[in-house]
């Protein structure tokens, strides 16, 4: 009987002691079932269609910036300055927003602008295109032209009509009311110089006479033009007065002087308007492929330069390009190495040469004792810079080569430096001792 109660009992235990195992074997399947269990088909992330990458890497890429004229002739040398570099310029070439074109001595350049506005520059003159905007049948359209030197001729087209064209000069702002004109700036043209600019009016090709209103560089008005063959002549203020416009006597032979040049410039826009109409259908028909000289890259396209003038949004030059009297430098711009402005960082040194600092002295101290009997160094040639004298901001020390001669062994002979030592003769006496003795056969 107490060996049936001692089996019961541990039939009992083995049974307590076997369900926790038991539990803990089904918690634990059920754990690896739900880590291997799939996520759901709604939360797989599809993968991207080839055609994104493509689309996202053509939209990465800059646009070609789009001409805003065209060349109509060109007589002697004549040139543009496009992110500081100067291209000669032929007929047909595109014109493009912030260029600079200019022209040399007994030389003469026709250009004409996608609304028709032609200009005709004579010798030696020089006009930077600051701000174009134009759209055809558009209501905003704008243009600054600013003369820098020389004499251009002018007839405005549709922008003049539909919007806000404008041609600055060192001294005067002229708004430009659809019509003919001359502006003529002499070398030096300043507030307080006698020799200033000198603006006229001339009528259209169909006879009509437009108006020029003249203003100063802060947008104060002058006064305007509004018959041909008249004009006004800029002089300096008095006692410290602003500059004013003064009307100009024309003589007949200045007049002859500049129908002809108007004449030029109307055959221009007349030649031009085919150029650009046929320029504009060879871009539609071969979109991506340029001819003549080569555009701008940029991504942001038709950005226009700031000149000063009243009324300008704030907007930063193209990179490159220095700013122009009045405009603010963009970041980046300003000239390197000036006083007050940390130097440029030097270069790394070649190997096995010790690094050297820009400012700091050059270090001449060799690595270590030389040998016996090794030359010393050469003295400083004339002209070298002292020990401990730093160098001025912007330059750097150039490397010293190692002396390859450094660490040769020499056998010197005592009491003669720099000479090898010779083996003694044979039967010679040492220097200094007493000669061996003879050997007795």
């Amino acid at each position: 009987m107490q060996r049936r109660f001692s089996f019961a009992l541990l039939l009992a235990a083995c049974f307590v002691l076997a369900a926790p195992i038991e539990g803990f074997a089904a918690a634990s399947k059920e754990t690896q079932l739900a880590q291997a269990r799939p996520a759901p088909a709604g939360t797989t992330a599809a993968p991207a269609p080839a055609g994104n990458a493509a689309a996202t890497a053509a939209d990465t890429q800059p646009a070609i910036e789009e001409p805003i004229g065209n060349v109509a002739n060109v007589t002697g040398t004549a040139s543009v300055i496009r992110n500081n570099e100067t291209t000669p310029l032929k007929v047909k070439d595109d014109i493009y927003l912030n260029d600079t074109v200019q022209t040399a001595a007994s030389s003469s350049l026709g250009i004409t602008f996608n609304d028709a506005t032609s200009f005709n520059l004579k010798a030696s003159a020089r006009i930077t295109i600051d701000n174009y905007v134009y759209e055809d049948g558009g209501k905003n359209n704008s243009a600054i032209f600013d003369v820098a030197r020389g004499t251009v001729a002018f007839v405005a087209a549709a922008v003049a009509k539909t919007g806000d064209m404008k041609i600055s000069t060192p001294t005067a702002t002229l708004g430009i009311r659809g019509t003919t004109g001359l502006v003529e700036v002499p070398a030096g043209a300043a507030a307080n110089n006698p020799n200033n600019v000198a603006i006229k009016l001339y009528p259209d090709p169909d006879g009509k006479v437009g108006r020029i209103e003249v203003n100063d560089r802060a947008g104060a008005r002058l006064g305007f033009l509004t018959q041909g063959a008249s004009g006004f002549t800029i002089r300096p203020g008095v006692g410290g007065a602003r500059v004013a416009a003064v009307p100009l006597a024309i003589s007949p032979q200045q007049v002859q002087r500049d129908q002809g040049f108007v004449r030029q410039v109307h055959a221009t826009q007349s030649v031009g308007r085919q150029v650009v109409d046929e320029q504009r259908a060879f871009r539609r028909a071969n979109p991506g492929v340029v001819r003549g000289n080569p555009p701008r890259r940029s991504g942001q396209p038709g950005q226009p330069r700031q000149n000063g003038l009243p009324g300008q949004n704030p907007t930063r030059t193209q990179p490159g390009q220095p700013a122009r009297p009045g405009q603010p430098q963009a970041p980046g711009q300003q000239n390197q190495n000036r006083p007050g402005q940390p130097p440029q960082p030097a270069l790394p040194n070649r190997q096995g040469s010790q690094p050297q600092r820009s400012g700091s002295p050059q270090q001449t101290t060799a690595p270590g004792p030389l040998p016996a009997g090794t030359p010393p160094s050469r003295p400083p040639q004339q002209g070298a810079r002292p020990p401990g004298v730093p160098l001025p901001s912007g330059q750097q020390i150039a490397p010293r080569l190692p002396d390859l001669r450094q660490g040769l062994p020499r056998v010197l002979r005592p009491g003669l430096p720099g000479k090898p030592a010779l083996p003694p003769r044979r039967g010679a006496p040492p220097k200094g001792g007493k000669p061996p003795p003879k050997e007795i056969r």
